[in-house]
């Protein structure tokens, strides 16, 4: 069997990667700039309503076209023909990955296992169509005959983080009379605080869960229908304030939930790319049906740009390769996202899980372990917040982090000068990334400042700044639907692109569930004495005993 180092370390196109980066190592990209007057618009391209500015990288035109053809040697043409053909690109589970699917209602048919996929999106939409329309218009009531002012969404992982960021995001869209609510912890705190909020008589639940047996969402999902039914003392009524999406409509029907309150989900969607399903239905009710249905274009236009787009001019496989670049050339180990707007505050929370859950892998698709670094650590914030907090550690801290800023050019709230200060926050950070300070130019900074030459020599060391930290500018005319389903559909493709380069499974996720089995294992322990346990260690069974003594259980 072919080893991953004989398939992708040891090819011609990795080698000349790895020439590439000792001869640009000692080279600073300030005199990249200096060098080639013509680079910031050559490395600047655009698709499906976004720009990027990628020329803040270590970067060079035979690093680009080295990396794709490490692109191309890796067969990405054919593994994204068989990602948007409904192939089974999810080999550990034998599925095909269709949330791209999602978004294209247009297309004639796309049959799968004898089913046409198409057919199916297009139904589960229609019915969304209703059931928002009656929500928003209030012909669907409550139990007492009340509009509905509040809905709260019940689920995790996916079906929590894609629709929450979207909801955010959307808010100027936001459809007068319906506030959204999201729970998702098995922290009680969180369904508490939400329930002291809402008005049972007005309220209604999105239990969103693929197995419905999900055991953060039941549990939450138990506890609102007990609060449900305190108040009203009316199980009847249970049907009316509560909906499901979920794959086990059985289930969902022992719940209490009526069967035409049921919106499918399928095997075909993992849940970290379901916000394009009827788990997006809280988006749906916040923004209404035809922004939901501008998001989906959004991204189908991106999925558009990705299938036909030239690799180099292409947005998610240059943010790929770029990904590629500085994890397995440079050593870096983690990867900023920075927006630089407010409505975009969550996106680095879903694409930590979009990210960090597909590339999360130490093994080939054949299951052979790797012997180079696959996914990297996302993590991030909103600007210009972090300027004051984080950036130190990029500016001056020790290790390479490449950084995703990502602007609107407009606002949709122009105060005083917020946006041209925000906008200049934002590429000054990125500038200092790249330029830095150099000894030379710390200490004429000083001397300018009326330090003696003592105090000069002293404190310039520590206002030296090294540069070169990587980054990427990605831009929108302004947050909409369409750019924002874009946005997130770009780092979908950027992802999958990258799974294919390390030649892992992007769409499964086996390392999650062995926290879960474990803690179904100790929750009996902790809940009465002498239950069984299939494994323990001397810390965790110290652990239970001190949760038991201090809950007097």
């Amino acid at each position: 069997m072919t080893s991953p180092r004989s398939a992708l370390t040891s090819t011609p196109e990795w080698q000349e990667l790895k020439t590439c980066q000792e001869r640009l190592k000692s080279s600073p990209m300030r005199a990249l700039f200096t060098d080639d007057p013509g680079r910031a618009k050559r490395y600047f391209i655009d698709g499906a309503g976004l720009s990027l500015d990628f020329s803040k990288n270590r970067l060079t035109d035979d690093v680009l076209d080295a990396l794709m053809a490490l692109a191309r040697r890796c067969k990405l043409g054919d593994r994204r023909a068989a990602l948007l053909g409904g192939e089974k690109v999810n080999v550990t589970e034998n599925r095909p990955a269709l949330h791209t699917a999602l978004r294209n209602p247009g297309a004639d048919s796309l049959v799968v296992d004898g089913v046409d996929v198409i057919a199916e999106v297009n139904s589960t939409l229609k019915r969304m169509d209703t059931f928002v329309q009656e929500v928003l218009s209030q012909s669907r009531k409550g139990y007492t005959g009340k509009a509905f002012t509040d809905v709260v969404s019940i689920g995790i992982g996916g079906s929590f983080l894609g629709p929450k960021l979207v909801t955010e995001a959307l808010q100027p869209y936001r459809q007068p009379g319906l506030r959204c609510h999201y729970v998702a912890n098995i922290d009680g705190t969180e369904i508490c605080e939400t329930l002291a909020k809402v008005n049972p008589e007005t309220t209604l639940f999105l239990v969103q869960s693929k197995s419905f047996g999900t055991r953060e969402t039941l549990e939450n999902s138990k506890v609102a229908r007990k609060w449900f039914l305190d108040h009203c003392s009316n199980t009847q009524a249970v049907a009316s304030h509560f909906m499901a999406v979920t794959a086990n409509t059985p289930a969902a029907q022992a719940f209490g939930i009526d069967p035409d309150n049921v919106f499918p989900m399928w095997d075909w969607v993992g849940g970290r790319y379901s916000l394009w399903s009827a788990i997006g239905l809280p988006v749906a009710l916040t923004v209404g049906m035809d922004n939901f249905r501008a998001l989906l274009a959004g991204a189908h236009a991106m999925d558009t740009h990705f299938r036909d787009a030239p690799l180099e001019k292409n947005l998610p496989v240059v943010m790929a390769m770029l990904g590629i670049w500085y994890n397995n050339f440079w050593g870096s180990e983690t990867h900023a996202i920075l927006p630089y707007d407010h409505y975009l505050r969550s996106l680095p929370d879903h694409l930590q899980q979009l990210d960090m859950e597909s590339s999360g892998k130490r093994v080939s698709q054949h299951g052979e372990s790797l012997d180079y670094q696959s996914g990297p650590v996302i993590w991030g914030g909103v600007g210009a917040n972090g300027q004051h907090a984080y950036h130190q550690l990029i500016h001056q801290g020790t290790r390479l982090i490449p950084a995703d800023f990502i602007i609107p050019l407009q606002t949709h709230n122009p105060v005083a000068t917020h946006h041209a200060d925000l906008f200049a926050n934002c590429l000054g950070q990125s500038r200092a990334m790249m330029t830095g300070k150099t000894l030379e130019e710390a200490k004429a900074e000083l001397a300018a400042g009326g330090w003696c030459e003592a105090d000069v020599e002293r404190l310039a060391p520590h206002k030296v700044i090294p540069g070169n930290q990587p980054s990427n500018t990605l831009m929108m005319e302004k947050v909409t639907p369409e750019t924002v389903g874009a946005l997130i559909a770009l780092y979908e493709h950027r992802t999958f692109v990258q799974g294919v380069i390390w030649d892992i499974d992007s769409f499964d996720q086996w390392g999650v569930e062995l926290g879960k089995q474990l803690g179904q294992d100790i929750l009996p322990r902790l809940l009465k004495p002498g239950a069984e346990s299939k494994a323990s260690d001397s810390a965790t069974d110290n652990l239970i005993e001190l949760f038991r003594k201090s809950n007097r259980l």
